[in-house]
């Protein structure tokens, strides 16, 4: 099993955001992430907190970072073109020597696409979106000069977008817990065995919070394999990291 730590780029000066990512990597985090918002999470009323724009971020952590692997949890395809996406992840790989994994998703803050421009959609429609461009991400990936080998990770949890995660994904997140991401997880073995694919080839991620003892062994129970714990500011408090860290430890032995 591995920790995760998503420290947000929010709600703090950009040093701060930058030590949280250190020290998660110096605590012994095996994947750090950012994310891909225009705004701090929350009311979507409240537009005013200090952020800072997510791909600039995760550049400046492969550039600062020497160990843990790092990636977006997610990118929104629909707020970059497919094949430039492809270019940034090739990029930001060489940049930390080989450690980027690059995650994508289909986009939920209605008012996020409205304030910068996009075009929000319907479900099916970002579902739709972020096929094409798992595809077109793929393909570029592939003939760019120099190449990168960057796992795709794709964050999703209806029918259609668990289809994608079996055709696509080399890792899967998933926002359900209990019995729902025991019935998403039959969803994607379901569709690996019909594409001749072999279900444990996708690593399987979600977030958590609380004790790690209490909370975890479920989560092991129903495949997820990589723990994502959310760092946010104005603290970066890493009390709850060094926790799952402490439980991975003891588990991995």
């Amino acid at each position: 099993m591995r920790v995760g730590v998503q420290v947000a780029p929010a709600l703090g000066d950009f040093a701060d955001v930058r030590r949280a990512a250190l020290m998660a990597e110096e605590l012994g985090a095996d994947v750090l992430f950012g994310w891909d918002h225009f705004f701090p999470l929350g009311s979507a009323e409240d537009r005013t907190g200090r952020h800072f724009e997510g791909w600039m971020t995760l550049s400046s952590w492969a550039e600062a970072t020497s160990r843990v692997e790092i990636g977006m949890l997610v990118s929104c395809v629909a707020y970059r073109n497919a094949d430039l996406l492809a270019d940034m992840a090739r990029t930001v790989d060489h940049v930390s020597g080989g450690r980027m994994v690059l995650g994508l998703g289909a986009g939920f803050r209605k008012f996020e696409y409205e304030a910068y421009g996009y075009e929000f959609g319907s479900a099916g429609e970002r579902v739709a979106q972020l096929g094409e461009a798992a595809v077109r991400v793929r393909r570029r990936l592939g003939s760019l000069n120099p190449p990168a080998e960057v796992p795709l990770l794709v964050a999703a949890n209806g029918p259609r977008a668990l289809r994608l995660v079996a055709e696509q994904a080399d890792r899967w997140h998933t926002f359900a817990d209990g019995e729902q991401l025991s019935a998403a997880s039959r969803v994607v073995d379901a569709r690996c065995r019909e594409l001749g694919r072999d279900p444990g080839e996708i690593e399987r991620s979600a977030f958590v919070r609380g004790e790690p003892r209490e909370v975890g062994p479920d989560y092991l129970g129903r495949g997820v394999s990589t723990f994502v714990v959310l760092v946010e500011g104005p603290d970066f408090d890493m009390a709850e990291v060094r926790r799952w860290l402490a439980w991975r430890d003891v588990r991995n032995g």
